[in-house]
């Protein structure tokens, strides 16, 4: 049996093919791996190397980082209570 598809007879077997293909090739580039910029960072260190402050001026910076390291005081006091 065939299908008529843009005035031309294509044959079941061709049809099924295509769409078996066309599914697993799709799978197959979905689970590919992304580039290492996407990786996620291995360490704490790591994370904040890749992040960088954009302060205007050296005294925001500043308060920049001392902010952060307040909240990571503050997050391990938390996970050590709990």
């Amino acid at each position: 049996m065939s299908y008529t598809i843009f005035g031309r007879a294509i044959k079941n077997e061709y049809l099924s093919i295509g769409v078996l293909s066309t599914a697993f090739g799709t799978a197959w580039l979905a689970t590919r791996g992304g580039s290492e910029a996407d990786k996620k960072p291995a360490t704490v260190q790591q994370a904040k190397e890749s992040v960088k402050i954009n302060a205007g001026s050296s005294e925001e910076e500043q308060f920049i980082q001392k902010f952060i390291a307040e909240a990571e005081k503050e997050g391990a006091s938390t996970a050590a209570a709990h």
